[in-house]
């Protein structure tokens, strides 16, 4: 709920910048915090462990970001794997971005990758037939293996 009624967030406002100045208020998503860039959960995830890696700075395409950037962006999206694979073991991932409202980038002012893993058989007919996600895990239960799976690695 702190998320969706943000009162200091107005629609013009990007939800990525807003939720790095305002990291405190939200401890239950962000996983992992790197000097350029952070791992959050999705909010709207597609399966458990959706994972989001994106810069503190809004940037826009690939060719804005600084190189310590893009370094730590792929270094997070490589540590975000590793955590994944620990935590959840998965038959494989999906990872990408969307670069434009055109490729389907819901926030298309922000670069940012998305990783997913995947089973052999996560999908369900419920999205379908009930317009609804099941997901097996709460964000908060996410959240807490993946922030104890990181500590493990240090």
């Amino acid at each position: 709920m702190t998320y969706v009624t943000e009162g200091s967030r107005t629609k013009s406002e990007c939800p990525f910048c807003t939720q790095a100045v305002h990291a405190a208020k939200l401890p239950g998503l962000i996983v992992r915090a790197g000097h350029q860039a952070y791992v959050t959960l999705n909010l709207h995830p597609y399966n458990n462990g959706h994972l989001l890696i994106l810069p503190y700075r809004h940037v826009a395409d690939l060719d804005e970001l600084e190189t310590d950037e893009a370094n730590e962006l792929i270094s997070l999206l490589t540590e975000s794997r590793t955590v994944l694979e620990q935590e959840f073991t998965p038959d494989g991932y999906n990872i990408g971005m969307n670069l434009g409202t055109a490729a389907g980038a819901g926030i298309p002012g922000h670069v940012h990758f998305h990783i997913v893993p995947r089973w052999n058989g996560d999908t369900n007919f419920m999205p379908v037939t009930g317009d609804v996600k099941v997901l097996p895990e709460t964000l908060g239960q996410t959240h807490d293996r993946l922030v104890t799976a990181w500590k493990t690695e240090e």
